[in-house]
């Protein structure tokens, strides 16, 4: 009986990479591997030509499709507070808040696909830029059925449309939902609010009354030790402290 030949995640990894560079190469695909991950950007235009190979080429065998999720990097690589004197994260993070991001429509949203193959036990991360206003993408249902809800769900939290989806429409929000949540320039208060109205005897939905507030805490502390200028104490000092 013949031995079965074992190989590590490295080296199907690497395998992976090579197959991926040869087949999709010439096409316009592009892969990025890191932190042991490998990801593929393929043109908008070749999004359903490539899945279909990932999905029917033996040496690929992506037959699982396990999500599918918007991003939105009109933030991307920027910090949430600008500050120079104190830490990028936890409460030392700065009061000024950067507002001016410019972004272009090629590059803003992006739809990622997740695929597994269980008999080449592999996994791949294949991402589509949406490049157009409203951004919009090939839908995928035809290749993978359960593309369906995924699909819905990067529509209703990022706007993404996806061409060709028999039934795109919200999934999480409410019917009356205002925008989409998970974009970054989407207010965190969100837009309108409900209740219910006595009087009509039915939810109304109305403005949002929440005033806009800073959820990160800011200490300031009247000490010299944080004063520009000031010495950070003289041995006296610590002597005196040290009795």
């Amino acid at each position: 009986m013949p031995e079965i030949q074992q190989t590590t995640p490295e080296e199907r990894l690497e395998a992976l990479a090579e197959g991926l560079e040869e087949q999709f190469g010439e096409m316009g695909c592009s892969i990025v591997r890191a932190y042991s991950e490998l990801t593929m950007v393929v043109p908008r235009d070749k999004l359903l030509e490539v899945a279909r190979m990932l999905r029917d080429k033996g040496e690929f065998a992506f037959a699982e499709l396990m999500d599918v999720c918007g991003v939105d990097y009109s933030a991307y690589g920027r910090s949430e507070w600008v500050t120079d004197a104190a830490t990028d994260t936890g409460f030392g993070r700065g009061v000024e808040r950067e507002i001016n991001i410019e972004t272009t429509v090629s590059d803003r949203f992006a739809a990622v696909y997740h695929l597994l193959s269980v008999i080449r036990n592999t996994r791949l991360r294949v991402k589509v830029f949406a490049g157009s206003e409203p951004p919009m993408v090939p839908s995928v249902i035809e290749i993978w059925s359960s593309a369906n809800w995924f699909e819905r769900e990067a529509f209703d939290l990022f706007g993404i449309l996806f061409e060709g989806h028999p039934d795109l429409r919200r999934i999480l929000t409410d019917y009356g939902f205002v925008g989409h949540p998970f974009r970054k320039d989407f207010p965190l208060i969100g837009q309108v609010e409900m209740r219910y109205d006595p009087e009509k005897q039915r939810v109304i939905y109305e403005p949002v009354a929440i005033e806009a507030r800073t959820l990160v805490p800011r200490v300031i502390r009247e000490d010299n030790r944080y004063e520009s200028g000031q010495a950070a104490g003289t041995d006296q000092d610590r002597d005196a402290a040290d009795a």
